[in-house]
């Protein structure tokens, strides 16, 4: 009885470090603190139990998914069985598949950075510039 008891109350820290969307329980807490994740559309504190059905919104780096909870766990297993704790709407899906490729196809019309010039470089720079000094 007192196992299904734990599991019908899991805070959302806990659930999200379950559900592996963060590595470790204290990474779960800043992003909860910090307001990357909303709780059916609201900030929330890390105490707050997650239920079945709520509708989360994460944002960890460019990606921002949209999951509705399935399942109700404490314990982190392998990826496949957290993988059953949520579903990720086809809307969340869709958006950052969107924004993976409006990021692909800027990163293809920005120019690379330029290296920093070699030793060999360096010279020819310092040999074009005394010889336009001597010009002036």
């Amino acid at each position: 009885m007192s196992e299904k008891k734990s599991q019908a109350s899991v805070r959302i820290d806990k659930w999200l470090w379950a559900a592996r969307f963060f590595k470790t329980r204290s990474l779960a807490k800043q992003a909860i603190d910090g307001g990357k994740v909303h709780y059916n559309g609201q900030r929330i504190k890390t105490s707050k139990l997650v239920e079945l059905n709520a509708e989360l919104t994460i944002r960890a780096g460019w990606d921002e998914k949209t999951v509705i909870v399935k399942s109700v766990s404490d314990q982190r297993r392998n990826a496949t069985l957290a993988a059953e704790l949520f579903n990720e709407t086809e809307a969340s899906i869709a958006l950052r598949e969107q924004r993976s490729l409006e990021r692909k196809m800027a990163n293809l019309t920005m120019p690379v950075h330029a290296a920093r010039p070699n030793k060999k470089q360096r010279r020819q720079i310092h040999r074009f510039k005394n010889k336009t000094q001597i010009d002036e």
